[in-house]
């Protein structure tokens, strides 16, 4: 099979709409981390992502009856574009159906490529099933976004780039989503320079390779995180486990098995270190292989490595930027935030202030207590990242009762806006993601109904297909003496998780 591959990849077709992706070098990241490192940029496409080569190298290659009929496909982001603009390009009618949550610069971006855009359903997977169903009523093709090996073949063409390009390369890094990308890669290095290492990163919230690697076999996530929305798939596609499975003449793995998952915070600080290299602004996913050679790196302690980081797609929405800015402090270890107790007294903020040394308060948020004391909400600046943090702790311990909340999300997201206050009888804390679009409050709360009281609410936009809300309800029993509360959120159908247990809702709200 991968020899078969292999041949397919070089007689790929993409080159009628891709380019020749530059590698560049990028001297800052590399001084930082003490290893040669270079950016694929396929942020450069015509559609500002490598989508675009698996999907024209796919349809390219329908026969001339199929390409009468037309093809469509389901994608509320990068491969929507790339099927639009093979299409425009062969003259084929190409339908694209996104969820009704893509924001509207998606849209706009794959109407102007030439695509027919069908809005339906509040996710990919509504979305992808109706696509296909419509390919089976109306005789349409189906482009899939991954699942293909003509798709697999048009992404593998990168890797016989990059080996022409830096033949001394030693490790290539890729973000995986449903595993189209890698499979190609993988299965060219595998046989064309085998002491090449694949390395796959995921983002922490949708890593179903390496649940399928753990359970060897594909495995249905439960829930998706959408931050990083080009890689946010709940399960990796048969063909491409498939690939990744498989090993080399050695009887080595064609990747290595041991995935790198990622943060927010550290995909954020990804973007940061892109944009700092090459003055480009990269999506999340994007960003994420930088992100995994950071993490990779440090684990491994590696040393003077020539590294690919493939910088896979720049289509994010503006209004992204606020959050991620602010993401990037943590992300890059220049912000520590602490929850502190100290006494309600005169001095006690001088007091608070000189034990930090001199350092940088970045943020600082401060509620009384009933028992003559008062929680702190702190943020401080950071020099010298997680050792520097642990010194302030170990500093603030010797003074106060204090709790580290640097990798709290609840905290970061939520907490820190919504200091002061106290928790009402019988109130539980929920984090719930509505989808971005308008009504999704109404229907959370005619769903709700009346039956249980609402105690808190925050919700911040941040640019993305979904909000994160924070959520307090009072829990009370029905008229049967049961609490329905569970079965009440579970009937809205909105992913949720109860957070009434978090340190900073205890500190600060509680």
């Amino acid at each position: 099979m991968l020899f078969r591959l292999v041949r397919q990849i070089l007689q790929a077709t993409v080159y009628d709409v891709a380019i020749e992706s530059p590698l560049e070098a990028a001297p800052r990241i590399s001084q930082k981390i003490n290893n040669n490192i270079r950016l694929k940029r396929e942020d450069l496409q015509p559609v500002f992502s490598f989508k675009l080569r698996g999907a024209y190298n796919r349809i390219s290659q329908l026969s001339e009856e199929q390409r009468k009929r037309g093809v469509i496909c389901a994608s509320a982001g990068n491969h929507a574009q790339g099927v639009a603009l093979s299409g425009k390009k062969l003259g084929i009618r190409a339908i694209i159906v996104m969820p009704i949550t893509t924001p509207d610069i998606k849209v706009q971006a794959v109407k102007r490529l030439g695509g027919e855009v069908v809005l339906h359903g509040d996710s990919f997977d509504i979305a992808n099933r109706y696509a296909m169903q419509r390919a089976e009523n109306e005789g349409l093709v189906f482009v899939p976004p991954y699942d293909d090996e003509l798709v697999i073949a048009g992404q593998g063409t990168i890797a016989n780039e990059i080996l022409r390009q830096w033949r001394e390369v030693d490790y290539i890094f890729v973000a995986v989503g449903g595993g189209g990308l890698i499979s190609g890669i993988a299965a060219y290095f595998a046989e064309i320079a085998p002491h090449v290492k694949v390395i796959p990163v995921e983002y922490e919230e949708s890593a179903c390779l390496k649940a399928a690697f753990e359970t060897n076999e594909r495995v249905t996530l439960s829930h998706v995180g959408l931050f990083a929305d080009g890689t946010a798939v709940a399960r990796i596609g048969e063909i491409p486990f498939e690939i990744l499975r498989k090993t080399k003449s050695d009887g080595t793995p064609i990747v290595e098995k041991d995935v790198v998952l990622v943060n927010t915070d550290e995909i954020c600080a990804a973007v940061k270190d892109t944009f700092d290299e090459t003055r480009s602004i990269v999506e999340p996913s994007g960003a994420m292989a930088l992100a995994g050679i950071k993490k990779y790196v440090k684990a491994h302690q590696l040393e003077g490595k020539n590294i690919v980081s493939i910088v896979c797609g720049a289509n994010m929405n503006f209004d992204r930027l606020r959050y991620i800015a602010e993401r990037t402090e943590l992300g890059e270890r220049r912000e520590a935030i602490y929850a502190v107790t100290i006494p309600e007294e005169k001095g006690a903020f001088l007091n608070f202030c000189r034990t930090l040394q001199g350092r940088n308060i970045t943020e600082f948020n401060y509620r009384v207590n009933d028992n003559h004391t008062a929680q702190v909400f702190a943020g401080v600046s950071l020099k010298d990242g997680d050792t520097e943090r642990k010194e302030i702790l170990h500093t603030l311990e010797t003074h106060y009762d204090v709790d580290d909340l640097s990798n709290d999300e609840v905290a970061k997201l939520h907490i820190r806006y919504l200091i002061g206050g106290h928790a009402q009888q019988n109130e539980r804390l929920f984090r719930v993601e509505f989808p971005e679009r308008p009504g999704a409050l109404l229907t959370f709360l005619e769903r709700l109904g009346p039956t249980h009281n609402i105690t808190l609410f925050h919700y911040r936009n941040h640019g993305a297909a979904e909000g994160r809300v924070l959520v307090g309800l009072q829990s009370e029993l029905n008229s049967h003496g049961e609490d329905d509360l569970i079965e009440t959120l579970k009937n809205i159908s909105y992913p949720y998780q109860e957070v009434t247990d978090n340190l900073g809702y205890k500190r600060f709200l509680k």
